[in-house]
């Protein structure tokens, strides 16, 4: 384990996770107390290459999915923002609009940190009075996201339509979301 990875043994495979300074601190801890680590991946399939991400909560998971939404924000500046803020700070510097700390970040300049506030305020806002639900239906979201993707509707259409189901209709299911987005005819 490093700081920016962790590799994980399994069936005689090693793979290699990217992790956040901030998940680092948490699984070196864990493994001082000789526990059990838990990880929760993030999996990205390119042409090339298949990438996974770990996190040692879901809300970190939560929180990086949202900023690679973001146009001009990639995986990689997204776990250098989550390993300079914790969640609840990168929460509180989007819902206050606080473009200067997001800036702080390595790679981070004001057009970014002004189109991360943007696009994210609205979804962050929600996080700060309610964490879990923000959590559940951005995962149903996203769930639902690649799976249209997949069957090979494209990212930016899909996106528009997913807001507006989850909006109106909290309590459906990832199922109920795909068959909703089908019958808009994206």
């Amino acid at each position: 384990m490093t700081p920016i990875s962790a590799t994980i043994q399994t069936g005689g495979f090693g793979y290699m996770i990217h992790i956040s300074l901030n998940t680092y601190t948490v699984l070196q801890a864990s493994q001082k107390k000789n526990q059990p680590v838990k990880l929760y991946l993030h999996h990205v399939v390119r042409e090339d290459v298949q990438l996974f991400y770990g996190f040692s909560d879901k809300q970190e998971r939560s929180l990086f999915r949202l900023l690679i939404s973001v146009s001009g924000v990639g995986a990689g500046t997204a776990r250098v923002i989550l390993s300079q803020l914790t969640g609840s700070e990168l929460q509180k510097a989007i819902a206050e609009a606080n473009a200067n700390q997001l800036k702080t970040v390595k790679g981070i300049g004001l057009k970014t940190a002004q189109r991360i506030i943007v696009d994210l305020k609205d979804k962050i806002g929600q996080a700060t009075t309610d964490d879990k639900f923000l959590m559940t239906n951005n995962s149903l979201k996203e769930e639902a996201l690649s799976a249209l993707v997949n069957l090979g509707f494209t990212k930016a259409s899909v996106e528009k339509v997913l807001d507006k189901i989850v909006t109106n209709k909290p309590s459906a299911t990832v199922e109920d979301i795909i068959k909703e987005a089908l019958k808009s005819g994206i």
